[in-house]
């Protein structure tokens, strides 16, 4: 009886461990995102490094958003949630441009636009961040990920 409970412990667990291995995408698939995440994170560190300028030079700068709206549609595919903030992201770009060109006295600058262009700063690190886990395999653990191997499986035939 010992070893039949001990045998049925050890089934159990070869089966948790074998469903909560990374479920991974299509080759294809992969080289797509993994080549949207490269370019929309260069450009958001470009538009990091035009903002420090910025905060050098107190000239304004015009960021980019070139790359976001090209594979916006690949990231929403990849992960929604977090194309949701960077989408938010990119559409505060004309009011951190705007508070870059208010000047005050001196060419000074009011406190709600530097808290509005630090802001920005703050949020595009974190999309940077949100974006390179996006490249990190998603960890579905059991019923989610044997449902997903079984229509994998079962679309193939």
């Amino acid at each position: 009886m010992r070893f039949l409970v001990t045998a049925l412990v050890a089934v159990v667990a070869a089966i948790l461990g074998w469903l909560s291995r990374p479920l991974r995408s299509a080759p294809r698939d992969r080289a797509e995102v993994v080549a949207a995440v490269e370019a929309v994170d260069r450009e958001l560190a470009a538009n990091l490094e035009l903002t420090s300028m910025f905060d050098q030079t107190k000239q304004a700068v015009v960021l980019e958003n070139g790359a976001f709206a090209r594979y916006r549609e690949t990231l929403e595919r990849t992960n929604g949630p977090a194309t949701a903030s960077l989408t938010a992201l990119y559409e505060r770009i004309p009011d951190t441009e705007t508070a870059m060109e208010r000047r005050g006295p001196a060419n000074s600058i009011r406190t709600e636009d530097r808290a509005t262009i630090e802001g920005w700063e703050g949020d595009a690190r974190a999309g940077q961040r949100s974006l390179r886990a996006m490249l990190e395999p998603s960890r579905a653990i059991g019923w989610p990920a044997l449902s997903a191997r079984l229509r994998g499986r079962l679309a193939r035939r």
